[in-house]
């Protein structure tokens, strides 16, 4: 993707800025709407607990296992070049529906304080099976920091089909969903299917893992494995996006060329990021929840949450991981000569159930502000967005009984979009931003 001209981003970032910084989005009056479960104050997390013994950040240590090139090239050679970003939007077939095309009920999930600027649920034959779930987001804002890949402003979002039952085709499957976002009044989509190459590079088979978080820099796209795993994140080159050649229930070589359940596109992992102590969800390593990017750090770094159960009452952990520098190794975590790769940073908090996580560095200060986002108590309620730092944490108060349950019913991760200061989220089947300033007016 060496193709960007300054003088097109430049043109474009003023067009999407125009867009972004208009009049804030009109819900319904339904969408402000506090049920009486949600009457009681959420217990606050508190402040952020630094960890720095070694006892605290070992399980936090990472193990780099790349895919060898003659693999993926193996593969790529028998399923024809790969092609990149652009053509994959080029074919984009289902467009998203601006806010007032959707449901009241889609509508009534989005947050309350503060007010969604713009939202979008999803075309309804990607909505009919339940299984199928978005839950991650990232943007081109990640991947390059002028916001733009290629020719295009992008939004990725990460969907994963929770059945355990079914056609066992589609059991545990992941897709992203490529938004063509160049045109704020009309987003266009088209699906692409992760998976995970066989280690002799001939054939390939669905990810089968929960993609919580998601986060694209550079050409490559980082996403969580499924809980109970040893893999904590799974590696993606955006520039090795294969076609499919056989419409078909299938995934991977079959007769006539090479299927992936009827999508067009698959994308095969190029590495993996494992805990060596073992798999997550134990007293040792955690299970990666959300995922985002910190571009206000030196060197920029991926930021993780800790899942753990709703009504958990251990501490969960945040932390991160210094990306590297190496031209060589271009969207790859900070590793050492022998691949290992250690948190540089990490905290304690009292927030369980956390679904999003950003870090955000104030412009001038050292201040760094941690926001997580938490599902609802109850399945007809809503979450909660803190924002937390060494000191304290605060949360927006919405509804007569000023309570804390103002964000999104289905809490999902969180991207910030540097260049144009907007916050992306998920909530149930809408997709919607919200300026950081807003979000920060909010907590009063």
């Amino acid at each position: 993707m060496k193709q960007r001209g300054r003088h097109r981003r430049r043109k474009r970032g003023r067009a999407l800025r125009a867009f972004l910084t208009g009049t804030a989005l009109a819900l319904t009056a339904a969408a402000t709407m506090i049920s009486a479960s949600q009457a009681t104050v959420a217990d606050s997390p508190g402040a952020l607990k630094p960890i720095t013994s070694s006892a605290g950040t070992g399980p936090l240590r990472l193990r780099e296992q790349l895919v060898p090139r003659a693999a993926l090239d193996r593969l790529a050679g028998a399923m024809g070049r790969p092609v990149g970003v652009s053509a994959v939007l080029k074919g984009a077939d289902r467009a998203l529906l601006d806010a007032a095309d959707c449901t009241a009920a889609a509508r009534e999930s989005l947050p309350v304080a503060p007010r969604a600027a713009h939202a979008y649920c999803w075309d309804p034959s990607d909505t009919a099976d339940p299984n199928w779930r978005p839950a991650s987001v990232t943007t081109s804002g990640d991947a390059d920091d002028d916001g733009v890949w290629g020719e295009n402003r992008v939004i990725l979002s990460g969907w994963t089909h929770s059945a355990r039952t079914g056609p066992a085709a589609e059991r545990g499957l992941a897709r992203v969903a490529f938004v063509d976002a160049d045109d704020p009044a009309r987003l266009a989509y088209s699906w692409v299917l992760l998976v995970v190459p066989t280690a002799d590079g001939r054939d390939y088979r669905g990810l089968a893992s929960t993609v919580s978080g998601m986060v694209w820099y550079q050409d490559k796209l980082l996403v969580t494995a499924g809980t109970g795993k040893s893999e904590a994140l799974y590696v993606y080159d955006l520039d090795r996006i294969q076609r499919t050649t056989v419409d078909g229930p299938s995934i991977g070589r079959v007769a006539g060329g090479w299927s992936a359940d009827g999508y067009r596109y698959v994308m095969p992992a190029v590495g993996t990021y494992r805990f060596p102590a073992g798999r997550c969800g134990t007293d040792g390593p955690p299970c990666p929840g959300g995922l985002s990017l910190d571009r206000g750090s030196a060197p920029d770094s991926l930021v993780l949450s800790e899942w753990t159960p709703p009504d958990s009452d251990r501490h969960a952990r945040l932390w991160r991981y210094a990306f590297s520098g190496d031209p060589a190794r271009g969207g790859l975590l900070a590793a050492d000569s022998a691949g290992r790769v250690d948190a540089v940073e990490a905290f304690e908090t009292r927030a369980a159930g956390i679904r999003g996580v950003l870090a955000y560095h104030s412009p001038g200060t050292t201040r760094t502000s941690w926001y997580v986002g938490r599902p609802a108590d109850s399945p007809d309620g809503r979450g909660t967005l803190w924002r937390q730092d060494t000191s304290g944490a605060k949360a927006a108060r919405c509804g007569s009984d000023a309570t804390h349950h103002c964000w999104t019913e289905g809490a999902g991760s969180l991207s910030y979009w540097q260049e144009t200061g907007e916050v992306w989220s998920l909530s149930h089947r809408m997709l919607f931003s919200a300026p950081l300033s807003s979000i920060d007016s909010s907590l009063g």
